[in-house]
């Protein structure tokens, strides 16, 4: 028996990812074609999400999202908001393409929201039938629906979130550098951070792991790399970093 979509109950997932250089959100292009002439009416993007099962509690629904997107499991996953404006769906493109889906856009839905880290050089998006892409957090303007207010306030839970729990190793590779894991922090609170200060706060942190191996084939000084160890953390997490300034 085909599993039943609640129509009023959703989840929204921003997925932040990181690719050493910059903060992504990965996102769903979104296109209108007129029903009789397929004439392109609209493109857009949003953010991934889908409603939640009848029969499915809220986190099941964001991690079936996350899965059906990554093939992985286990992601670092925080719900962090529901968007309160009952006139919420009420744009004119937004309309069109409930209709098209076959929904009611008459009908008010409450979306639950969750953001989630991953490392880009890691993750094999799985397109499927919409097209799927990362897309550069700076450059990310109009999004569908609401979700230039979900994004927006997903980008500040994690600014909160990563000044008082090092959960950034969930954007990073096993094994990273120093530089990297700074520019991480760069890209995320859209800052620069004095090298000199930033390490003195990183040698800190009793959970960061100095390992006896460097950087290989690259053109500049080999750095040295460093781990996360979650053992240690949770035996010292109340020695907070604070990355605030």
């Amino acid at each position: 028996m085909q599993k039943q979509l609640h129509p009023n109950i959703s989840v929204d997932c921003v997925i932040f990812g990181f690719d050493f250089e910059k903060l992504n959100v990965l996102l769903v292009e979104r296109t209108y074609l007129h029903p009789e002439t397929k004439e392109v009416i609209f493109s857009d993007y949003t953010l991934a999400g889908n409603h939640v099962y009848v029969d499915e509690n809220l986190v099941d629904a964001a991690k079936r999202v996350l899965n059906n997107l990554t093939g992985l499991d286990n992601i670092y996953l925080e719900q962090f908001y529901a968007p309160e404006d009952p006139g919420r769906l009420l744009k004119k493109n937004d309309q069109l393409w409930l209709k098209k889906e076959g929904k009611n856009p008459e009908e008010r839905v409450v979306s639950v929201c969750y953001f989630s880290l991953l490392n880009c050089k890691e993750v094999s998006i799985q397109k499927k039938d919409r097209n799927v892409d990362w897309h550069p957090i700076s450059e990310i303007r109009n999004l569908g629906f609401d979700h230039d207010i979900i994004l927006a306030q997903a980008l500040k839970s994690l600014q909160v979130k990563l000044q008082n729990e090092p959960i950034g190793y969930e954007m990073l590779p096993l094994k990273f550098t120093l530089s990297q894991l700074q520019k991480l922090y760069e890209v995320v609170f859209d800052m620069e951070f004095d090298k000199r200060n930033f390490r003195k706060k990183v040698s800190k942190m009793k959970y960061l792991i100095q390992l006896d191996e460097k950087q290989k084939g690259v053109s500049h000084k080999p750095a040295r790399y460093y781990i996360f160890s979650r053992d240690v953390y949770e035996k010292t997490k109340s020695d907070i970093l604070n990355f605030s300034v």
